[in-house]
């Protein structure tokens, strides 16, 4: 009987249907970028300083510029620990009181400001900015600046929990129902955020949109991989995390033209609406159908993909099967990742180099964000690497192999984060170089450690050990905003050591690893144990479907 990679064979593997599908549900991985580092404009933190309504009054009597204004009424910078006393406390002063002078008012309260007392903003907070941010509206400011990381991490336990039921309902009730149903919640979610009328209603928005906006992304990388051929699901796949680089350039132009943050939050969830069209755009997962015994409505579909690619249906479509597998037999167990040592050794590298690659790359974006000289500029620079990324994965991949790229590229991602220690922040387009380099090499070992984490489990706990292991990556993005900074309160550049440090350690453990080039995929625990032994030929090239989580080098 012929199976279904027999059938696309003869049907056409990357036909018009196929390229329809694709250009179709690239939309959604574009769609997915504004969630998954929105924060950057959603929650940026201009210069900003303490509002005293005497200050405005008196500044306004002595027509003072606003330079003038800060010299004379904002403190300067305090002693180590406490760096910018300017933006969280103000000098304890009746600004209101006639014997003030316009020229150096405070001379005549003190010989030396330093000894004059101060006190917190009782009165709020002045922006220096021209548009808005949940930090300006909601004053995430000084005592409160921890909750712009909790706003962040909101959205990464919603992917760390949505990923693992998300899955489950895509395999249980359909590739198409799953899609439907995730993207309109993430779609509804998206507006409510942009409309919350206070901040705890912002966190719970997005915490529900981390729920089902990764499934929904996952979910369309399934699909389509299971829309094409073998020869076409590794291209097909590394170019569907490329649609999200795509929104990330997007993303960094809107931001620019709409610098108000409720305005840019429902400019990039409204379009999200049309993704409802897919129920008539995109069919449901024939192989998906064929695992639950629909054969019918699979040999349907299947007659629908030859008619749009132009091919004549084959003659014997109607006896189409999945190709049977008796590992699939086989019962699934977590203690099987750890149940022999180079099983057990590969889960925890694998596991550390999710963690280490999502902290590295949501790092990166979040401390660029907050350390640049042109915000909007500086992201679409850092946001424009990941495409010869992409191309570079595509032409060494199955040239030079993968424990070697893995590793070289964690080196690059981690030296780049140790020399941008030593830059000085006057140097700022070295600083974004250094910066961008960083950028492009983590987001090849992004893209990278998912075919790797894929190819070291046999058949039977394949799925189960990409699951557990990318886990760890959602875990990563849960504490990298309060990583990158908090840490930057203490000093600028240690989050940046820290990232050096996570990338060297990973370029080494990646080395660990056996090559899995030009070797078969392993079926039992026993090929699994044997891969470090020297590479057999494949006789037939075998292309892994990730089904679970996975994150795009975005």
């Amino acid at each position: 009987m012929p199976t279904m990679d027999d059938v696309l064979e003869k049907v056409g593997e990357f036909g018009w249907f196929q390229k329809q599908a694709f250009l179709t549900l690239c939309l959604l991985s574009a769609a997915f970028a504004p969630i998954y580092v929105g924060i950057v404009f959603l929650a940026f933190t201009p210069d900003h300083r303490c509002l005293s309504p005497g200050v405005v009054e008196l500044s306004r009597r002595c027509g003072w510029s606003l330079a003038e204004e800060l010299n004379y009424t904002v403190p300067g910078p305090g002693p180590a620990g406490e760096p910018f006393p300017g933006q969280c406390r103000l000098y304890e002063v009746d600004w209101n009181q006639s014997a003030l002078s316009c020229e150096d008012p405070l001379a005549g309260l003190a010989a030396n400001r330093s000894h004059l007392p101060l006190g917190p903003c009782r009165h709020g907070w002045l922006y220096d900015t021209p548009g808005s941010s949940i930090v300006t509206e909601f004053n995430l400011v000084c005592d409160d600046s921890w909750k712009v990381d909790l706003f962040q991490s909101c959205v990464n336990v919603g992917f760390f929990l949505g990923s693992l039921g998300v899955g489950y309902i895509a395999d249980r009730f359909g590739r198409k129902l799953c899609l439907l149903a995730t993207t309109l919640i993430s779609a509804i979610s998206g507006v409510l955020t942009a409309v919350a009328p206070d901040y705890i209603s912002l966190l719970l928005f997005r915490l529900l949109q981390g729920l089902v906006s990764k499934g929904s992304w996952i979910t369309g990388y399934t699909l389509i991989t299971e829309f094409v051929g073998p020869g076409y699901r590794r291209t097909v796949g590394i170019l569907y995390q490329t649609a999200f680089t795509v929104g990330l350039v997007l993303l960094s132009g809107l931001a620019y033209v709409i610098p108000q943050w409720r305005w840019l939050q429902m400019t990039v969830s409204l379009p999200t609406f049309l993704f409802i069209l897919y129920y008539w755009l995109v069919p449901e997962s024939p192989r998906w159908l064929l695992s639950q015994k629909r054969n019918t409505q699979a040999i349907k579909i299947m007659d629908h993909i030859a008619q749009k690619n132009g091919k004549p249906a084959p003659a014997d479509l109607k006896m189409l099967s999945l190709e049977e597998d008796v590992t699939e037999k086989l019962s699934p167990s977590f203690a099987d990742l750890f149940r022999t040592p180079h099983l057990r050794t590969h889960t925890f590298i694998l596991m550390y180099l999710w963690f280490s690659s999502s902290v590295i790359y949501q790092g990166l974006i979040m401390h660029v964000g907050a350390t640049s000289g042109n915000l909007h500029l500086d992201f679409l620079y850092s946001a424009l690497m990941e495409f010869p990324a992409a191309f570079i994965i595509l032409i060494t991949i199955d040239r030079v192999g993968r424990v070697y790229p893995l590793a070289v590229f964690n080196l690059m991602a981690g030296t780049a984060c140790f020399v941008m220690v030593f830059i000085s922040h006057d140097q700022h387009w070295l600083n974004i170089g250094v910066a961008c380099v960083g950028r492009m090499g983590i987001t090849i070992v992004f893209q990278m450690v998912c075919l790797v984490n894929a190819e070291l489990y046999p058949t039977f706990i394949r799925n189960l050990g990409v699951m557990v292991c990318s886990s760890l990556c959602d875990l990563g993005g849960i504490i990298t905003p309060f990583l990158v900074f908090r840490l930057m309160e203490v000093w600028q550049g240690l989050p940046l050591m820290l990232f050096a440090a996570l990338g060297l350690i990973a370029g080494g453990m990646a080395l660990l690893l056996p090559e899995t080039k030009g070797v078969a995929l392993p079926e039992t625990i026993e090929d699994a144990e044997n891969l470090r032994r020297k590479a057999k030929p494949k006789e037939k090239t075998i292309y892994l479907q990730v089904q679970t989580s996975e994150l795009p080098g975005t």
